[in-house]
């Protein structure tokens, strides 16, 4: 454990961020150049701080790392953090993706500026915790905080229908909370303790443990999302501003699938192994069909929203296999999601503040005046697709082969969302990219700006090297992984040998 409390610093550096750009007065064009260089700087330092973090961390220890701990709310209630293999990519990729939205936002944002930087700080501080924290209650309020600002960013600076799409987003999220919640208070009762790592080792009851597994399910699912709790995430998309939609997707929706293998693998594993038929069921349901409702879609963003609810289920079909390959498979899927579609929705954003649509039928031909925006859309869209060269296919495979394992038929039916991508995000791309340059508007469009170049050239590079070399990530995350399945196993054949011994 070392003297630096690295892991608060990567989390509350943002917050400090935020204070600074409160206290900038004015609202001409200096302060909003104030206000954007300290935003800047803080989200640079801030991914500067968690590659020391990735540095630092050695990926043959299974258990937690760079633990800090302090009294909070007395008892055993505390003030703790640390990061083991599962969690410590994620705390990097939040870091990655921030400054991309904060300099996206530069000129977009019209109204409100230093309100919205403050909105994205505060947000990155919320989510970077939820990674972070080793214990329940400190969870739930990071997990939970982040509510707060993204209402505010989709209902504040949103599209036309914001404030419906803003209280969709909240009510879902939190009706699903306050069921965690209850399990969590259920858990203190039985356990008497909120730490995380005891708990990991605690044994609940086999009757609890079906239970506490659903009201944790409750609130993950419709984070994820998982079919059929998804509908409030289209309508978040298309409403949401560019930068807003990249942290919805490359971040927040990471938080439910890392809730699975935080909580529900580990602690409730038999209340799992029991329900994994069901996860498999929802998660085949909603790569199918969120596949088919995308090839429907005139948004590019709500296709793109879509697509998101079929990738995310093979990230549950993946994690909840309980195999190497399908949980590794589940994580890398998370994290690439997270460069790809992130990137998708920067993409997106482009084309929208030189036309201001986004509907498919608007555009058309834009290779002829686009062609870098049409070499780095085509890396983006191939990586969704999960073609093999990029970090899309990677995650999809690992999980395929984890579901093959389990089950022949489940894979299979998976496997066929592979091809409905194809279908939806080369239909996109034709649509977009290719043809005659004869829409309204579309004969003076300007290519990439070096603004933009910037913020898409690191994820080209990312989405195509993870691609072909994905060992930083596997490494990271192999004996995490391996640690988290014998457990699983482990406490699966203890509650076999108690039923033997029943007659």
């Amino acid at each position: 454990m070392s003297d630096w409390p690295i892991l608060s610093t990567v989390t509350f550096l943002p917050l400090l961020g935020a204070l600074f750009v409160l206290s900038i007065r004015g609202d001409d064009d200096v302060a909003r150049r104030n206000i954007f260089h300290v935003a800047l700087w803080t989200t640079a330092v801030t991914f500067v701080v968690a590659i020391i973090v990735w540095i630092q961390f050695d990926p043959s220890d299974p258990g937690f790392q760079m633990v800090e701990e302090a009294e909070w709310l007395g008892g055993s209630i505390n003030y703790r953090m640390g990061v083991d293999g599962i969690s410590m990519l994620f705390v990097v990729l939040t870091a990655l993706l921030m400054p991309a939205c904060i300099i996206a936002s530069r000129l977009s944002v019209k109204q409100r500026f230093k309100e919205y930087m403050i909105a994205f700080l505060v947000l990155e501080t919320l989510m970077i915790g939820v990674f972070c924290a080793l214990d329940l209650v400190l969870f739930y309020v990071f997990f939970e905080g982040g509510l707060i600002p993204m209402f505010l960013i989709i209902g504040v600076w949103g599209g036309a229908r914001r404030v419906y799409a803003s209280f969709k987003f909240f009510l879902y999220t939190l009706l699903g909370s306050v069921l965690m919640l209850l399990a969590i208070l259920a858990m203190y009762w039985e356990a008497g303790t909120t730490n995380i790592v005891e708990l990991l080792n605690y044994d609940f009851p086999e009757g609890m443990q079906t239970w506490l597994w659903l009201a944790f399910f409750a609130s993950f699912a419709v984070k994820l999302p998982m079919w059929p709790v998804h509908t409030w995430l289209p309508d978040a998309h298309v409403e949401a501003p560019t930068a807003g939609s990249v942290i919805l997707a490359g971040i927040l929706l990471k938080l439910g699938g890392y809730g699975f293998l935080r909580f529900s693998l580990p602690m409730f594993p038999i209340a799992s192994a029991d329900l994994a038929p069901f996860v498999y069921v929802l998660s085949v349901i909603a790569i199918i069909y969120t596949s088919l409702v995308a090839l429907a879609q005139e948004d590019i963003k709500k296709l793109i929203a879509y697509s998101s609810v079929a990738h995310m289920g093979f990230v549950t079909l993946g994690i909840f296999t309980v195999t190497e390959q399908g949980v590794q498979g589940g994580i890398f899927q998370m994290l690439s999601h997270g460069i790809v579609s992130g990137a998708l929705f920067l993409c997106v954003g482009v084309v929208y503040d030189r036309m201001h649509t986004r509907d498919i039928s608007a555009y058309g031909g834009l290779v002829h005046r686009m062609p870098l925006f049409a070499v780095a859309f085509l890396v983006f869209t191939m990586a969704n697709v999960g073609l093999p060269g990029t970090s899309g296919f990677v995650g999809e495979f690992l999980a395929l082969i984890g579901a093959f394992q389990e089950s022949t038929w489940v894979a299979l039916f998976a496997t066929t969302g592979v091809i409905l991508s194809a279908a939806y995000a080369l239909w996109l791309y034709r649509r977009v990219i290719f043809g005659p340059l004869v829409k309204e508007g579309l004969q003076s469009i300007k290519d990439l700006s070096r603004r933009e170049q910037l913020i898409l050239a690191p994820l080209v590079i990312l989405t195509v090297f993870f691609g072909f070399y994905p060992m930083p990530i596997l490494d990271v995350t192999a004996v995490s992984v391996d640690n988290l399945i014998a457990n699983v196993n482990d406490a699966l054949g203890e509650a076999g040998q108690v039923v033997e011994a029943v007659p």
